[in-house]
This record gives C-alpha cells, structure tokens and sequence, in this order.
C-alpha cells in the first residue's frame, strides 16, 4: 500500500510503484528470472474519478516504463562490458503474456486520498527437487508516509485433484457462507490493507484483521488453532489463550497453539461464529 500524504495520487506515481512492485517480485531460478505478470491497483475513488480518463495512457506507460526496468535490469555491469570478467546473472523475462496492469477502486474504510495498493502475481513453475506442485507468488508494496514496506506469500497450486481438508460453515454480513480448507494452513479475519487473509470475513471492527490461524498437521492430520486477536477466541464456547502478547505497541507472537476436535464451534470475538467440521462434508 502507499500513502502519498501531500498530494492525491498521480499517474507518474502510479507508474513509478508499479516499477517498485515488479522489482519486489522478482523471482530467480536457476537459468533466469521471472516478473510478476498481473498488476492490480488500488485507488481511493477520488483518485480513480480523477485519472480515469487517463487510465489507458497510465497502463500504456507503466507498460513501457515496465519494459524499461528490464532492459536497465538485464544490462551487463561494467566489467562484462570491457570483457573483464563474464555476466553470469540469470536474465530477467518479461512475461510471456504481457503486463496486465489494472486500475480498480479501494472500498477499504482506511483508504485515504493519495493512497495506491499494489497487488500483483507471479506463477512460479514446479521445482523437481521440491515436488511437484507449482506456487503462486503475490507481493504488495507499501510506501507509508516515505516508509516503503512490502509483503509476499507463496500459495502452492495442486497439480491433481484438490483435497477438502475441513469445511467452515458461518454467516457474516454477506450472509449464510461456506469455505473449503484445501491447504494445510489459513489465516482467518478481516483483512484489509498489509494483511493476508485466506478467509476474509465482512463483520464489525471486535474481530481482528487477521484473528485465528488454522494449521493441520499433514502426517496425523490433526488441526490446530492459534488465537492472533485482541478481543480473543473461543472454542466451543470456552475461550482459549491468546498466542499474542502486546508490549506498548509492538506485538509478539508466542507461537501458542491449541488442539482443534474434529467438529468445534469457533467464536470469534463472539461476534462471527464458525462451524467447523474435518472432511468434505
């Protein structure tokens, strides 16, 4: 996410903290290195009324100042150039399909005028040595009142069917809903801006942007639960101790897990209340 506090959001810095995020992203292998390919971002709805105008220009552009920072990325340092000694850095690739790079309005609460979020994906391809399954690598920036900040997180992608480990029955207010666990770890909450949720839930402010962990253990397929909030987690009905302690405004995580039984009543702040259940269902 970046704030530009002086002034509204520009298409110059548009195109500049696209560059930042491409570079962020940066993936090298073995032979070469990959680019994120998708591009979302986020404007306050001032900023995107202002600039939508221009937003064909404003992809044009970043587009070519894209291609630009790969050129700048990929030219030989000085001693190659001499023939001193060989340039042996992985070349970075632009993506085989193009930049796709669009501009969308940020519904989030906190979102100020001059504020652009950044999201964008890079398919990382599977690595023998690892398995065979491929990751999705996203990354957001964030540049905070001249603090830069950014975040990744790898999802790993099934080649085969995909297994339901659990299945979360709940309502929020969006209403009556239903989410699959199909990977071995998720962060359940609000979300919201430099906060990955895999379950984003639409309720009040008591229960925290990011407030439960839920972790299965893939050799006894057991689960586990981690309390991540302020306002605390219950487990049918008996409230269960907090993995986060708050020493002023820093908050450290104690790495405090629970037992999950394989049907459990979660409360959230008892606010939103989860039903979970291990299996399809």
């Amino acid at each position: 996410m970046t704030r530009l506090a002086t002034h509204s959001a520009t298409a110059r810095d548009i195109i500049q903290e696209l560059v930042r995020n491409m570079r962020e992203g940066l993936e090298p292998l073995q032979y070469s290195t990959l680019a994120p390919a998708i591009y979302r971002v986020y404007l306050h709805s001032d900023d995107l009324e202002r600039l939508r105008g221009l937003i064909p220009r404003i992809v044009d552009e970043a587009r070519r100042a894209l291609d630009n920072e790969l050129t700048r990325l990929n030219r030989p340092p000085l001693p190659a150039k001499l023939k001193l000694s060989r340039d042996s850095r992985p070349k970075v690739e632009a993506p085989a399909g193009g930049w796709a790079i669009e501009l969308l309005e940020n519904t989030d609460d906190e979102t100020q005028p001059g504020d652009i979020v950044i999201y964008s994906e890079l398919a990382v391809p599977a690595k023998p040595d690892y398995g065979t399954g491929s990751m999705t690598k996203r990354i957001a920036t964030s540049r905070l009142s001249g603090g830069l900040k950014s975040a990744q997180k790898y999802e790993e992608k099934s080649t085969g069917p995909v297994e339901t480990y659990a299945m979360l029955t709940y309502q929020d207010n969006k209403g009556s809903q239903m989410y699959r666990m199909t990977k071995n770890q998720i962060v359940i909450g609000r979300g919201g801006r430099d906060y990955w949720t895999d379950l984003t839930l639409e309720t009040l402010p008591d229960v925290s942007r990011e407030h439960i962990r839920l972790r299965r253990d893939p050799a006894s397929g057991k689960f586990f639960l981690k309390d991540l909030s302020r306002l605390g987690t219950t487990i049918d009905g008996r409230k269960i101790p907090s993995s986060v302690e708050y020493v002023g405004d820093e908050r450290k995580d104690k790495n405090l897990e629970v037992d999950l039984p394989d049907r459990a009543r979660i409360g959230l702040a008892d606010v939103v209340f989860l039903d979970f259940q291990v299996g399809g269902g």
